[in-house]
């Protein structure tokens, strides 16, 4: 048994998508997963899994999204230590006391490719600063992400895999919620 987190990504975006709460929770609990918890509306789902590996996880939830609702929903998952990882290696722990200004993107495997990002200017976005770490790319953004051109310029440079962002604030607690 293992605790997880699956991310979905585009999920009641500007009216788009519409997957309730409690349709989040009735179809995680029709997977057979237990103790779930659904935090906001936009796809983030607490569970403890009979021991699935992850990406197995993230194509059942994915497919059954798909087949009942008719959605495409981009599905991304970690354990509760892979997300406790994650939080450890923030590479931006100044910017923890204002958790909306930092994202963490979570790739579903480490980007093949990554000349799009390398060939990004760090100097050219000051103050906003990123950085990728296995398969999270950690973003920065002092000022707020919404007038940030650094997290343009990032949601340009494709990555080859599945990608879904949250704020610090919801990251950590994922993380809470997994633990509790």
């Amino acid at each position: 048994m293992s605790r997880q987190i699956a991310l979905l990504r585009g999920i009641n975006v500007g009216g788009h998508n519409s997957f309730p709460k409690a349709k989040q929770l009735a179809l995680a609990e029709s997977l057979g997963f237990k103790d779930v918890s659904v935090l906001l509306q936009t796809g983030n789902i607490v569970f403890t899994d009979p021991g699935t590996p992850p990406e197995e996880t993230a194509r059942v939830i994915h497919d059954r999204i798909a087949s009942e609702l008719g959605l495409t929903v981009p599905v991304v998952v970690r354990t509760r230590d892979e997300l406790a990882a994650a939080v450890a290696a923030n590479p931006f722990p100044q910017a923890v006391p204002e958790p909306k200004s930092l994202h963490v993107t979570f790739l579903s495997a480490v980007p093949a490719d990554t000349s799009r990002l390398d060939a990004l200017d760090p100097a050219a976005f000051t103050p906003d600063q990123f950085r990728l770490i296995g398969r999270e790319l950690y973003l920065w953004c002092p000022h707020g992400i919404g007038r940030s051109k650094l997290a343009d310029a990032v949601g340009r440079a494709p990555l080859g895999v599945t990608a879904t962002a949250r704020n610090w604030n919801t990251v950590t607690k994922l993380l809470a919620l997994a633990d509790a």
